[in-house]
């Protein structure tokens, strides 16, 4: 039990960091401990996490947690001395990348590898243009915000940015996919006509292979493709967001951008990769790396230290260890069939998305419009049945499932029971 009350516990909160920090659902929901896939709140009650993707092997695995434990009584200081532990990390990480992506640059976080990227991309180029979906996020810093197109910030869109809308094909046949799929590259082709005109050029294009936060969009077949091939031709690069849509938890791919005929120039990590420790990282080419740093003394005091290189290699080795990448394929068809099963069930939902464990359910209004309403409401009532997760998309009216990858079946019968049992307690308006 905790010992002061969650009202409390608000009113510190916000006589400390504000009342702006934002907090899910209508009532705080304070928790006190993770286990695997499980968290316990300060009356003790336990919910199933189908939300968190920072503890990617787990909450508090234990793996990891005794790799920091023993590196923090060892060492811990930054890259300017030599120490194995890193090298060790950065040779394990990039094993999982395909040429020619070949070197890493550490950094703390996905907004700080996102920052690096684009200067990376700014600095090869000569260009400061950036094309980037009208609808997304990929951080938190002065030159993030004003390419942020998918929350709200009060740094207007940059002169130097233009926002595309990505192509969604769900639903739609082939042949309606394709005329949708030459509609969107000809806006690409305009936006980057524009950025040329403006006179800052085309340095990069910065996209979740997943296109999480614009609702799991599934982009018609050669659009990803065709979009990369127009930024080259412009001189710029393909920069890959992978901090939601990597690390296998996609099942079939150990990174989003390998759905598609893709190598992207930059690919961004964050998140999941220290499974709570602080850790994140651009992976690049040998040539973009070596350019970059001729012309840049680039050090970082925390990122690539013995103990965050600990943390994120120890994940690496549950994820092999315990078959994580596999299980979430295997686990994944499982849960999308059931999924569609649900969309077959229940009006209400529209269409299934995502793949793998990132995965969630469209709800709509009787006359086919969204309905961010429902989903506020499964969002509430899921709590309500132990189980945590989120909604996304334009119109916020898509639920979003990605649970830590230790999710077992047993586990993702008990999300889907719940989750049928929520969507028929919805009232018949929603």
């Amino acid at each position: 039990m905790s010992p002061h009350s969650t009202a409390d516990l608000l009113t510190r909160r916000y006589a400390t960091l504000g009342e702006h920090s934002p907090l899910f659902y209508r009532e705080p929901l304070e928790l006190v401990r993770g286990e695997g896939v499980w968290l316990t709140d300060a009356t003790g009650r336990t919910y199933l996490d189908a939300y968190n993707n920072v503890p990617h092997v787990g909450h508090a695995h234990p793996a990891v947690a005794d790799a920091v434990n023993r590196q923090l009584r060892t060492l811990n200081l930054h890259t300017r001395y030599l120490n194995h532990v890193v090298v060790d990390y950065a040779e394990a990480l990039l094993e999982t990348f395909a040429d020619p992506l070949d070197r890493l640059f550490l950094v703390n976080s996905g907004s700080e590898a996102n920052e690096l990227a684009l200067r990376v991309a700014r600095q090869h180029t000569g260009h400061t243009g950036v094309l980037v979906s009208d609808f997304s996020y990929h951080g938190n810093t002065t030159s993030l915000a004003q390419l942020t197109t998918g929350l709200t910030v009060a740094e207007p869109l940059g002169d130097h940015v233009r926002a595309l809308r990505i192509p969604d094909a769900a639903g739609l046949t082939d042949a309606e996919a394709s005329v949708l799929c030459a509609s969107a590259l000809q806006e690409a082709d305009q936006a980057i006509a524009s950025l040329q005109a403006a006179g800052h050029g085309l340095s990069a294009v910065l996209f979740d292979p997943l296109f999480s936060t614009e609702g799991l969009l599934r982009p018609p077949q050669g659009y990803v493709e065709g979009l990369a091939a127009r930024v080259r031709a412009a001189g710029g690069l393909v920069v890959a967001d992978e901090v939601q849509s990597g690390f296998g938890r996609l099942g079939d791919v150990m990174w989003g951008h390998e759905l598609f005929d893709l190598s992207p120039e930059l690919v961004t990590l964050g998140k999941p990769m220290g499974n709570g420790h602080p850790v994140g990282g651009v992976v690049t080419t040998a040539e973009l790396l070596d350019e970059f740093g001729r012309r840049n003394m680039y050090f970082n005091t925390f990122a690539g230290s013995p103990v965050s290189s600990a943390a994120a290699h120890a994940v690496l080795r549950v994820m092999d260890a315990e078959q994580l990448r596999p299980r979430a394929r295997q686990n994944g068809e499982f849960i999308a069939a059931r999924l569609e099963q649900l969309a077959r069930e229940y009006p209400a939902v529209a269409s299934v998305r995502g793949q793998g464990l990132f995965f969630g359910l469209t709800l709509v209004r009787p006359d086919g419009s969204a309905a961010p309403e429902a989903a506020r409401a499964l969002t509430e009532r899921m709590r309500e049945a132990g189980v945590l997760i989120s909604k996304i998309g334009r119109e916020d009216n898509v639920l979003k499932m990605r649970p830590p990858m230790v999710l077992e079946r047993a586990e993702a019968e008990l999300l889907l029971d719940r989750l049928a049992a929520c969507l028929s307690a919805l009232e018949p308006a929603a």
